[in-house]
């Protein structure tokens, strides 16, 4: 499938629910309005925590490039999505029957410069970005381009898409990440949640993420947006549980939902909750964002987390490597975008849960052998 069809289909799926949502909020009023809403959160999460085993992305596309090598340039290996989408390109490497490298940015703009200068030395077929931003080195990536050397990357701009650069960059739109994990409060509260939001201003996708939940809260008319904390992610474990503290005291029983941008946040409020007892006994945390061990082990034995929305890391490493044989084949990007998955303790048995990941069980592994002809 072409690029142009899956952006926009994308797009028409977005479309539908904010102009379905417009029209509940323009035409109805009082409780009329609020039942809507609640129906149209209950009908998103529902298809959002459904079993993901139904393939829907690209079907055709050219087949394998023979004898390439890849360069997969890492913003940090220390960083548990970057370290699994790297995996996922291992795989489908060996897949397709090309070489890969993997170069270490060690969390610093020096150190993924050097990094992709070192990719660039190595004269590859094409250049993997992993997790930083592409107009970091926008100087670098118009190199490669200009070289005829395909750059594709994955959370190297906010949206999937050619942008920035880019042959095409890999992600799942980062809006409805965190809508989806609103929408949840939403729809489990009955329309009555109290939310506290949970971001770190120190990044723009981030503030974007905290934004739609607040957005979503406001427009569920029994819902109450308790406030917005911004405190830094390096500082989780020093900050959540003091800051835990004060917003149960602040708030009290009031406070029935959180909702993060990443599941650090609730890594390290556990034990306050603990000691805190009944007033904090139905506080529901759900993540827009991450997907870690950490927050699967939590949500799997329900204690202090009820869910996250974890991206299909290996996956994302596969669609990696067939975007590159696309633009080796002089053929479009396919324009896939994955659909959001919303893992709770009812569908955690499903979709690589029992190995604490999203790993769709929707045959994706095969589909693109199938693409390339292997």
């Amino acid at each position: 499938m072409t690029t142009s069809f899956h952006v926009s289909m994308h797009r028409a799926r977005r479309a539908v629910f904010a102009s379905t949502l417009a029209a509940v909020l323009a035409g109805l009023g009082g409780h009329a309005m609020a039942d809507d809403f609640l129906d149209l959160a209950r009908q998103k999460v529902a298809a959002a925590t459904a079993p993901k085993n139904k393939w829907d992305g690209p079907t055709t596309g050219p087949k394998a490039a023979a004898d390439k090598t890849i360069v997969f340039v890492a913003s940090d290996m220390r960083n548990g999505g970057v370290l699994g989408v790297s995996k996922g390109v291992e795989e489908a490497a060996g897949a397709i029957g090309w070489k890969v490298r993997v170069l270490d940015g060690q969390g610093t703009v020096q150190g993924r410069t050097a990094a992709f200068n070192q990719a660039m030395a190595l004269k590859p077929a094409g250049i993997l970005l992993g997790g930083f931003d592409a107009k970091e080195q926008a100087a670098n990536v118009k190199k490669a381009t200009e070289s005829k050397v395909p750059v594709v990357g994955w959370h190297a701009a906010k949206e999937a898409g050619a942008v920035d650069g880019m042959f095409f960059n890999v992600t799942t739109s980062a809006q409805d990440v965190a809508e989806i994990a609103a929408l949840y409060a939403v729809a489990k509260s009955d329309g009555k949640a109290g939310v506290v939001v949970f971001t770190d201003s120190a990044y723009a996708v981030a503030i974007a993420k905290s934004n739609a939940m607040a957005d979503v809260i406001r427009k569920c008319g029994g819902c109450t947006l308790l406030g917005v904390e911004d405190t830094p992610l390096a500082d989780t474990s020093t900050r959540m549980p003091q800051l835990t503290t004060s917003l149960i005291q602040r708030h009290g029983a009031k406070w029935t939902y959180s909702l993060g941008i990443n599941d650090l946040y609730f890594d390290f409020m556990g034990p306050t909750l603990q000691s805190a007892g009944a007033s904090a006994k139905g506080l529901q945390n759900l993540s827009g964002g991450d997907g870690s061990e950490s927050a699967y082990q939590r949500i799997r034995n329900q204690r202090f987390q009820a869910g996250t929305v974890p991206e299909p890391l290996n996956l994302h490493g596969w669609q990696m490597v067939d975007e590159i044989n696309r633009a080796l084949g002089g053929q479009a990007a396919s324009g896939y975008s994955t659909p959001v998955h919303l893992v709770t303790a009812d569908n955690i048995k499903n979709d690589g849960g029992p190995k604490n990941s999203f790993d769709p069980d929707n045959g994706y592994r095969a589909a693109y052998r199938t693409i390339w002809g292997k």
